[in-house]
């Protein structure tokens, strides 16, 4: 399969390489190392992100090759989609697209909907900078310092520092050849865990101080509105990771955070700590979708009604196993 991304690749002249918008730092550091390799091969390479790079993820080496798409269409031989299960989720950058470029979608989410000319999905791979190391070593990619601390920083942080299921033994052996491929594991840890901005302190205190536990302590939820985000002053790109600190209480299955957006939308992130509590199927339910134990959604509706609604699905889904 990985011959079947590698040919039109390296036939290709004009390369773009994206990822969803609130991007991660899987969706980053995989990017970023496609861009530096084809780059590498000669290849005129774009990177854009829908919003354009995240202040909080520039520790990641030649983070300034990712910008916001234009206005206006671009050809490309290849268009490179990496960790987005839905085209939708590509933002503004799939309008920014002209037509008669090869679309290949690379991710590891079990619902990616395979909206590629060529998919490659693996969701037994707990990160997308995985699989791209594995596609590197397939096609005997150099593996410089920058390259290897891009995707070690994607498959740390979607592994929840190699702890989350689906961590396996394919996944040390990966973090062990990029760290003998030249990554500062100390340097690149303070920087991914220890530099948070002190808005973002701000927002746990918020969130901790409002949070929620229903169906008997075994839901922990709460909820951040556009007035309350204002008033914080914090970036969308503070609010990831802060639902970990409520997954983390004793007694609870399940972490909700729900984000009001404008026009009456609300973003729902989800994440299980029981594996019999599958958050994917329940955000499939509200046309959102990602992995059984962490997933997400964006949903039309008022703050109030998307709660209730989502709180009612999870509980039920728990109760089920009563």
């Amino acid at each position: 399969m990985f011959d079947e991304i590698l040919a039109p690749l390296e036939n290709a002249r004009r390369v773009l390489v994206s990822s969803h918008l609130r991007p991660d730092a899987d969706a980053l550091g995989s990017m970023i190392a496609c861009a530096l390799w084809l780059k590498g091969r000669g290849k005129a390479v774009t990177a854009w992100i829908e919003g354009g790079m995240p202040e909080k993820f520039r520790y990641l080496p030649d983070h300034a090759m990712v910008s916001a798409p234009p206005a206006a269409a671009e050809k490309f031989d290849v268009f490179l989609a990496l960790d987005t299960s839905v085209k939708n989720r590509l933002g503004t950058v799939a309008a920014a697209v002209a037509p008669g470029a090869l679309w290949i979608n690379i991710d590891h989410h079990v619902s990616n909907e395979l909206y590629g000319d060529i998919n490659h999905v693996d969701p037994s791979a707990p990160a997308t900078g995985q699989i791209l190391y594995e596609l590197f070593l397939h096609a005997s990619v150099p593996l410089t310092p920058a390259i290897a601390t891009n995707l070690f920083a994607a498959i740390s942080t979607d592994t929840g520092s190699f702890q989350y299921q689906g961590t396996d033994s394919r996944t040390f052996d990966a973090g062990s050849g990029l760290v003998a491929a030249g990554v500062d594991v100390a340097v690149l840890s303070r920087a991914m865990y220890e530099n948070q901005p002190k808005r973002r302190f701000g927002l746990l205190r918020f969130a901790l101080n409002q949070a929620e536990f229903h169906c008997d302590d075994r839901i922990a939820c709460f909820s951040l509105t556009v007035a309350d985000a204002a008033r914080l002053g914090v970036l969308p790109e503070d609010n990831e990771g802060i639902i970990d600190n409520l997954r983390s209480i004793e007694g609870v299955q399940a972490a909700i955070f729900f984000e009001e957006l404008p026009e009456e939308k609300v973003r729902v992130s989800a994440r299980s700590k029981d594996p019999a509590i599958d958050v994917c199927k329940i955000c499939q339910m509200f046309k959102g979708g990602g992995h059984p134990m962490a997933s997400g959604a964006r949903v039309r509706g008022t703050l109030e009604k998307v709660r209730e609604d989502f709180l009612k699905a999870v509980s039920d889904e728990i109760r089920k196993r009563d």
